[in-house]
């Protein structure tokens, strides 16, 4: 597929609206067409202050988006052991309590170890693993599936940590980030911290419907509520905006980087660009998983081996089209509004990146704008 210049303007114009009606601070864009680069804007400014122009160069904390990222990290260093997916996960972690669970069903968040009883501070690794450790799933294998969006991160360290000896950020710095040459941290060095955006929080709309996952997530019992305070901390968009958790290389929630590496990772992801990642691990990040009503997040999701797709009707049509028309299209949202994906059909990759954070845990329409624009 080729992308028209007509294409390309209407994507600019949404990104132009998303300044202009949709009280955008800062962000970027950046969307690749089989092995090029076709555009990159950034715009706007680093805080809520306007003390500093955001540019091409601007990091930002890109929170779930990391996920995919981690999860190649994961499979990669399977496949250096002679093992990959289908490997059970006891065999690299003996105490993992899913005792049937292969890597692919911890990586397409099958195993129902999303809420922790035991508590845990998510900056203390070993702490995590061992309430994951102790926890029971609370689903059997098989039964369905429910997004980890915190303990995700301790699933995938553990196991790469018992294969490489080394720490996830570490491995994704020499085998992806710099031979990839991606500007993009999953444990961000002080001299970078400068150049990082801070986050603004979301205003609330009283007026706005609220949907049943806002209504649970509200609940102090819920499996919902659960998961997203386990592990504890960070719970506040401010957080994000301390050096601490841009340093700490949290796989689940703490990646940072720019629009162009997550749009390059993507195109690395699909094929488009010579890398590291070989067919297995591509296939693997591409191929769906599982399919259907979410637990955690309570609508129907899709998921990969660390990525998400847009999921199917039971006629196999696209319920949603987050990552544009294609079935094979897979990337993953980041919290408030922050998406990236790659299409391997059309040889697109698309990522956006941006400071001020939307109530929705689905790209919302400043993301869906710019997607559209780009299909049509």
């Amino acid at each position: 597929m080729t992308v028209s210049p007509s294409a390309l303007g209407m994507v600019m114009a949404a990104f132009e609206e998303n300044f202009s009606h949709r009280a955008e601070i800062g962000a970027s864009v950046n969307i690749w067409c089989n092995g090029q680069e076709i555009l990159c804007l950034a715009k706007g400014w680093t805080d809520r202050h306007h003390s500093k122009r955001w540019t091409q160069h601007t990091l930002v904390p890109v929170y779930s988006a990391t996920k995919p990222l981690a999860a190649a990290c994961l499979l990669m260093a399977l496949e250096m052991h002679g093992l990959d997916e289908t490997t059970a996960v006891c065999e690299v972690w003996p105490q993992f309590p899913n005792k049937k669970a292969r890597f692919a069903e911890l990586l397409s968040h099958q195993c129902g170890l999303a809420a922790l009883d035991q508590k845990a501070d998510v900056f203390l690794h070993d702490e995590v693993v061992a309430a994951i450790e102790a926890q029971a799933p609370a689903w059997e294998l098989g039964a369905g599936h429910g997004y980890h969006p915190r303990s995700f991160g301790a699933l995938v360290e553990e196991p790469l940590r018992r294969l490489t000896g080394i720490k996830l950020g570490d491995f994704w710095r020499k085998n992806l980030a710099d031979p990839l040459e991606l500007d993009f941290w999953i444990g961000l060095p002080e001299e970078q911290w400068p150049r990082v955006a801070k986050l603004q929080p979301a205003r609330m709309d009283p007026n706005a419907p609220t949907c049943r996952f806002y209504q649970e997530r509200q609940k102090a019992e819920s499996y919902t509520r659960r998961a997203f305070q386990s592990p504890q901390g960070l719970n506040a968009i401010q957080d994000m905006n301390d050096p601490m958790p841009w340093a700490a290389g949290l796989p689940a929630m703490g990646g940072i980087g720019t629009a162009r590496s997550l749009a390059k990772f993507y195109q690395a992801a699909i094929g488009a660009l010579p890398s590291p990642l070989s067919v297995n691990v591509r296939r693997a990040i591409a191929t769906t998983q599982i399919d259907g009503d979410d637990l955690v997040l309570l609508e129907k999701t899709a998921f990969t081996c660390g990525a998400q797709k847009d999921p199917l009707s039971a006629s196999g049509e696209k319920l949603r089209e987050l990552y544009g028309p294609s079935h094979d299209a897979f990337g993953h949202p980041g919290a408030g509004g922050g998406h990236a994906f790659g299409d391997p059909e059309h040889g697109i990759s698309f990522a956006y990146t941006m400071n001020h954070m939307q109530l929705t845990v689905m790209p919302g329409v400043k993301c869906h704008s710019m997607v559209e624009a780009l299909y049509s």
